[in-house]
């Protein structure tokens, strides 16, 4: 697709095109164009609703988990909320399954980076949990996760929590047409990095929507110019996971559990994204949350 005088810059500069490169494009002969990239789906009009109809239910069950989760319950009663609400509002848990994980929901406690099993370990005061959802609401797919921090936390795990909340709504703002991917990854590091945190590599964001997992994968720490432009239309996920101390992970023998290599807290923060003519929808974004 060419670029038009009044559409941003392919350069990600967040500049109209007429007032960045145009002009040094049409010196050089070649004006820039910016083609979709094959193999990642534009979603259409029809589609775009759908899914944002399951994250809305994504987003309200999180909601509905801010009261329920307290000092003394466990793990395995946040699966059995998420699972029976789920199924009440005529949706399917979309982690229940999924290549054999056998719980409807990843609770992720304390060095749990992500993918933690529900099971009957008690929530306790100082604790820090992170519970992510992903929802399927008449074919569609919704994800986002939260924190949730237990009594009287540390000083330490109130700022890893605040800090990765502020990398995950530093990415979406760059989220907008023709910007590259690499921006995203770019922002989360700086400011994890100027707090004194690391970012994990081995896990991202992806593609969803009309699958579980699509294209693109989402990286969370700066790769650089990757060549990959946003389009209005592609529904991905911006998930970053920032540790307190190394960044490096450790899989546990259940083949899903993802710890910290020295034990220290881990905190992660999600969001589904809609690229749109003017920026970006966060699609399981709830008024309560904002």
């Amino acid at each position: 697709m060419k670029l038009l005088r009044n559409d941003l810059c392919w350069c990600g500069s967040g500049k109209k095109y007429k007032k960045c490169h145009m002009e040094s494009d049409a010196l050089s002969g070649t004006p820039k164009k910016i083609i979709a990239p094959k193999g990642i789906k534009i979603k259409n009009s029809e589609e775009i609703a759908g899914i944002a109809k399951c994250c809305k239910l994504t987003g309200n069950i999180l909601d509905m988990l801010d009261e329920k989760i307290t000092e003394g319950i466990t793990t395995n009663d946040i699966n059995e909320l998420v699972h029976d609400y789920t199924i009440r509002h005529g949706a399917i848990p979309a982690t229940l399954g999924y290549n054999g994980f056998p719980k409807s929901v990843c609770t992720s406690l304390n060095n749990v980076i992500c993918h933690g099993i529900p099971d009957s370990t008690v929530l306790k005061n100082g604790d820090i949990i992170n519970v992510d959802v992903t929802s399927i609401l008449n074919g569609y797919y919704g994800d986002a996760n939260r924190m949730y921090m237990i009594g009287e936390v540390s000083a330490e795990a109130k700022k890893l929590v605040r800090v990765t909340r502020e990398c995950l709504y530093m990415a979406i703002e760059q989220v907008k047409p023709y910007n590259d991917f690499g921006k995203i990854g770019e922002v989360i590091q700086k400011h994890a990095d100027k707090n004194g945190f690391s970012v994990v590599r081995d896990y991202g964001g992806h593609g969803i929507g009309l699958n579980f997992h699509e294209e693109p994968h989402v990286h969370h720490y700066n790769v650089g110019y990757r060549g990959l432009h946003m389009f209005p239309g592609m529904i991905f996920t911006i998930e970053p996971m920032i540790n307190a101390g190394k960044y490096q992970t450790k899989l546990l023998k259940d083949g899903w559990t993802a710890v910290t290599i020295d034990g220290l807290l881990s905190a992660q923060w999600e969001h589904t994204i809609c690229v749109t003519e003017k920026g970006a929808d966060i699609l399981t974004l709830t008024s309560k949350e904002k």
